[in-house]
């Protein structure tokens, strides 16, 4: 990953927002290439195109946040628990996990009408590829967006110190 090489969880406000700034700068990138791939009048070359793109930067933007396999497994086994918790009670259906061309498949599903709207597009010469490239833009940056967004919510998790009143509690 060029820039920062992130390898533990962000531990401030400041820090996850920084990751996700970069995060959201590679994820523009990746989506314009793909984009300009879905110009292209090829039947399912857009499509092989986006899973590619989503297998590649779904696991940079896990490991920017800390939270590859083995990201998690480096943990303290407290810190571990948090994550699982965390991932399981916000859905994130990549977080933390093997990245797979059928797990993309599944995430692809989540925009399926996009995409669909995209293959019919592409039929219309010239402004039909134009409106190919927006839905691929958009559909993309949709998908990663959802997905940086649970890595935040799991990273800020990992931030909550432990109730103050239990922790009094104790001291009494």
């Amino acid at each position: 990953m060029a820039g920062a090489d992130w390898t533990v969880v962000p531990s401030t406000r400041e820090e996850i927002e920084a990751v996700a700034r970069h995060c959201r700068r590679l994820v523009t990138k990746r989506a314009l290439l793909a984009a300009g791939v879905a110009a292209v009048p090829i039947p399912g070359l857009d499509w092989v195109t986006d899973v590619g793109v989503l297998v590649k930067v779904i696991p940079q933007i896990n490991e920017a946040f800390g939270l590859t396999p083995e990201q998690i497994e480096r943990l303290a086994p407290d810190r571990r628990v948090v994550v699982y918790k965390a991932i399981s009670a916000g859905g994130g259906l990549l977080v933390g996990r093997l990245v797979t061309r059928e797990l993309v498949m599944q995430l692809l599903r989540l925009v399926g009408v996009r995409l669909t709207a995209q293959q019919a597009a592409k039929v219309v010469p010239l402004a039909g590829q134009a409106v190919s490239a927006a839905l691929t833009f958009s559909a993309l940056k949709f998908v990663c967006e959802q997905h940086i967004r649970q890595c935040m919510a799991v990273a800020r998790q990992l931030q909550l110190p432990a109730p103050a009143g239990q922790a009094e509690r104790v001291d009494a």
